[in-house]
């Protein structure tokens, strides 16, 4: 017989468990830009998610006239404030910056845009 039984072992317990999200070494390579979009009435999901890109669109703009030209991670908040019947979106949109040779990578759609499907009220 090739394999040998094993003697019952006791099986291992899970005693504790640490994860670390990324963090970024070099915060002072991050940029980021608030921008604030006014709706003179009701928002629609549509509006919400062209805030978003415009200003992924703006802080790439910023960050060209420091001579960079991608965003390497990219992250957003959205703030949605409403007075009467008129709207006020703001989205803090952060990057980290870089500078790339040779053709640029396709646009993509900023990060986790699924996520406005689920609790625009």
């Amino acid at each position: 017989m090739l394999f040998k039984l094993r003697p019952k072992e006791s099986p291992w317990e899970v005693v504790e468990r640490k994860a670390v999200d990324p963090v970024s070494m070099y915060p002072e390579d991050e940029e980021a830009g608030t921008y604030v979009f006014e709706l003179p009435n009701d928002k629609s999901e549509a509006d919400v998610r062209n805030a978003i890109v415009i200003a992924r669109q703006q802080l790439l703009k910023e960050v060209a006239k420091k001579g960079f030209n991608i965003l390497l991670s990219e992250s957003w908040n959205l703030t949605i404030y409403r007075r009467g019947k008129h709207y006020r979106i703001e989205v803090r949109y952060c990057g980290r910056p870089a500078h790339t040779l040779g053709k640029l990578p396709s646009i993509h759609p900023p990060p986790f845009m699924e996520v406005l499907k689920d609790g625009l009220s």
